[in-house]
């Protein structure tokens, strides 16, 4: 049977439309919304954001790294807490605080003040509450995050404390949203982040940020880069506010 010419025109022009879908199919890539997900670093979950790869979490087991010796000395802990400027009276969360080494820093240098230490690991917040106890600190709590938020009311924080975690986050639109929720109006967002820049710093690039990626994610959150307090051996100290 020899078919019409407007019947062959149809099946042209249903052919147009149809073979753009077939065609993604093999590429491992599929798209949702801000999220894009295909195949990247082994380091990392295949899902990206802005261009930037996110990186698996470092789960439980890695508390030895957090609570090892040299920390101090590699990382200048002391001196980021000094960036702080915390105020006796300050309430401050600490999100992703795993096993507690800041937060256990900042307890008394916020006396009259408040801790929250955010995790989503029940193991990391029990071995915060077993340091609680043992070391009788009174102004400490620990929250139960989720991936897509750090469950703290709207307006209650004064600063909030990210270490070595935002390249993690599985979802950072949604986890930023609940960040900039929380904080209160004349708030601080302290991203502490390795420097991508910096090929002497001895970690793997998943778990680094540039300063221009971390402020191109921050101002698609509403945040802007205050100040990127640069005193530290690795890594960025990147203060941002509201816009």
């Amino acid at each position: 049977m020899i078919a019409s010419k407007n019947s062959i025109v149809l099946c042209v022009c249903v052919l147009f439309i149809v073979l753009p879908f077939f065609g993604c199919r093999g590429q491992n890539t599929a798209v949702n919304n801000d999220y894009i997900f295909k195949n990247g670093d082994p380091n990392g979950i295949g899902k990206w954001y802005m261009g930037r790869e996110i990186s698996h979490v470092m789960g439980f087991q890695g508390i030895g790294w957090l609570e090892r010796p040299e920390r101090e000395k590699e990382e200048n802990t002391s001196k980021l807490l000094l960036n702080m400027n915390i105020d006796i009276n300050d309430t401050i969360a600490d999100i992703g605080a795993g096993s507690g080494y800041h937060v256990f820093k900042m307890a008394p240098m916020a006396g009259k003040g408040h801790i929250y230490a955010v995790d989503i690991q029940d193991e990391m917040l029990e071995a915060i509450q077993t340091s609680k106890k043992k070391e009788k600190v009174q102004n400490i709590t620990t929250i139960k995050g989720s991936s897509k938020s750090i469950n703290l009311p709207e307006a209650s924080i004064d600063k909030i404390l990210m270490v070595d975690v935002y390249h993690e986050l599985e979802y950072p639109i949604e986890m930023m949203t609940a960040i900039k929720k929380a904080l209160r109006p004349d708030g601080k967002f302290f991203l502490i982040e390795y420097r991508g820049e910096d090929g002497n710093v001895p970690i793997k690039e998943l778990h680094k940020m540039t300063e221009s990626q971390a402020v191109r994610e921050m101002q698609a959150a509403g945040m802007r880069l205050e100040e990127n307090i640069d005193n530290l051996p690795w890594q960025h100290c990147m203060v941002f506010i509201k816009e």
